[in-house]
């Protein structure tokens, strides 16, 4: 079923199919900006703008150097799967871009840019997360949201990921750069409050986090509080209801945003993990009554709070979906792109060859391991209705002992790949069952694609011509993993040593 803009004045949710966890939206004029959680992908905190808060596109990132947070987010560590950067906070404060977000082992940052494309300040540490003695035992905090009030005091939300997990709010200087941890006031003694997001409006602030049902993990509710002083004592409602499993996945962690007309509306993730493609973000109408934001169903306490099928906010512009396909021919890498962990940046290049991508190959960590392997270049999954990546790759600078190939981020990896041995070029599926073929071909080009699925089933294939494709390997199940869907991957590595590339010359995604 089609998604986003349909062409004719609507949408479908989601607006962004695939892994788009964690969104947070502001509006700058008549232009949006949303943010997405990106772990241990680098560049971090992935940007997109859009106009008209359906079609967005990519436009960079906040962290490019993921080792400014810390060693264990390196390509010579690879240590950080299912860490890394966590839910940010996106706000635009006296003439500058502000991004705030936590890691749970490193700690509490911020950058700032005077536009969103860039350049974005090396990330400065708040706090490393320890020294609170009334919250639990350190396991890390997340889910910041700055707030610089009128009277001239700054503050930040954080959750503690423990048993409790509650909300507190932090005292921060004016200038965004220090906390006052002592000062940490509990707004919200509630188990399991995550997904912060501060607000203020008509002489009330607004906080929003979600939080699970008394039953347990397996139900997420977005609730919304409200007082007048910024320290409390807060009412809460429910804002989003979770419908189950099966039917709306939890509509959850998001953002509140404006049109200048003065329409409201909420763009939340769907929040429950196990689906192979991650956790897409959708668009809904907000209404306020009595001060109070409601999702916009048309009737009180419904089951669910998601709407499938809606006008478009504003009018206008053509269907645009994020971007997918690549020719290299740019001297910078599109912002769709994210490395697996901080890069080897002298292994990968954009101008040794103009009009390709060029990845040199070296050992991974653990040999053979895929796991393990640098330099992996991946993007999310466009959809979780199907579709296929073919990419052509140049072999003229393989080697022996070299592998190449496309792979699919899952919580079993799986790769198609090939390999010269013994001056045959030798065809390598490896998922949890293993096979290979040896061809007699000599030539250079090599396609290859991978296929899936809605129900996240993939299949590998290969072709010398990119017409005839030809299956290899059986089928593999998409699955979630770490934290985050189902990843698309271009890689080399040789476990010999340092030696041979492979040039990726065109990468198509339908």
């Amino acid at each position: 079923m089609r998604h986003g803009d349909l062409g004719d004045g609507t949408y479908r949710n989601p607006i962004l199919a695939g892994d788009y966890s964690d969104p947070d939206v502001i509006r700058v004029g008549e232009d949006y900006y949303l943010i997405t959680s990106t772990f241990q992908y680098s560049p971090g905190m992935a940007l997109l703008h859009s106009r008209d808060l359906v079609n967005w596109q990519f436009i960079g990132h906040c962290v490019p150097d993921l080792t400014q947070i810390g060693p264990e987010l390196n390509w010579d560590r690879m240590n950080r799967y299912d860490r890394g950067i966590y839910a940010g906070a996106l706000r635009h404060h006296e003439g500058r871009f502000w991004v705030y977000f936590t890691t749970l082992d490193e700690g509490v940052f911020v950058t700032t840019a005077e536009k969103p494309e860039g350049p974005w300040t090396p990330v400065h540490r708040l706090w490393d997360g320890k020294g609170l003695t009334r919250a639990e035992p350190n396991l890390g905090w997340d889910d910041p949201c700055p707030f610089w009030d009128t009277d001239g005091q700054a503050y930040l939300l954080l959750s503690n990921p423990v048993e409790q997990w509650h909300t507190y709010l932090f005292p921060m200087s004016w200038d965004g750069l220090t906390l006052d941890v002592q000062g940490a006031i509990d707004l919200d003694p509630y188990r399991s409050s995550e997904g912060n997001k501060l607000y203020r409006r008509n002489g009330y602030y607004y906080v929003f986090h979600n939080e699970c049902t008394p039953g347990g993990w397996d139900n997420r509710i977005g609730v919304m509080l409200r007082a007048t002083d910024i320290r409390g004592p807060y009412e809460k409602r429910t804002f989003l209801y979770g419908a189950g499993e099966t039917k709306d996945r939890e509509p959850c962690q998001g953002a509140l945003i404006d049109t200048p007309d003065g329409r409201w509306f909420f763009i939340t993730h769907q929040g429950r993990c196990g689906y192979y493609e991650g956790r897409p973000s959708s668009l809904l109408p907000v209404e306020w009554v009595e001060d109070w934001p409601h999702i916009a169903t048309g009737h009180e306490n419904p089951e669910s709070v998601m709407l499938w099928h809606l006008p478009k906010p504003l009018a206008g512009g053509l269907p645009r979906k994020p971007q997918a396909d690549d020719d290299f021919t740019s001297s910078t890498l599109s912002p769709h792109w994210e490395w697996n962990f901080q890069p080897r940046a002298e292994k990968w290049s954009l101008t040794e060859r103009a009009g390709a991508l060029r990845l040199h190959a070296f050992p991974a960590l653990k040999p053979a391991d895929l796991r393990t392997t640098g330099n992996i270049l991946t993007q999310r999954l466009p959809s979780r209705e199907g579709g296929r990546m073919t990419v052509r790759l140049n072999l003229s600078g393989m080697v022996e002992g070299q592998i190449a190939g496309i792979c699919h981020f899952s919580r079993d990896f799986c790769e198609l790949a090939v390999r010269q041995q013994d001056g045959r070029w030798i065809y390598a599926y490896e998922a949890a069952s293993a096979s290979t073929s040896a061809l007699a071909w000599s030539g250079t080009l090599l396609y290859l694609r991978l296929e899936w699925n809605a129900q996240g089933l993939s299949r590998s294939l290969f072709s010398t011509d990119g017409e005839l494709f030809t299956a290899i390997g059986g089928s593999h199940t998409l699955q979630f993993s770490d934290y985050r869907g189902s990843r698309l991957g271009i890689f080399t590595r040789n476990d010999s040593g340092e030696a041979g590339w492979v040039d990726v010359e065109e990468v198509r995604v339908r």
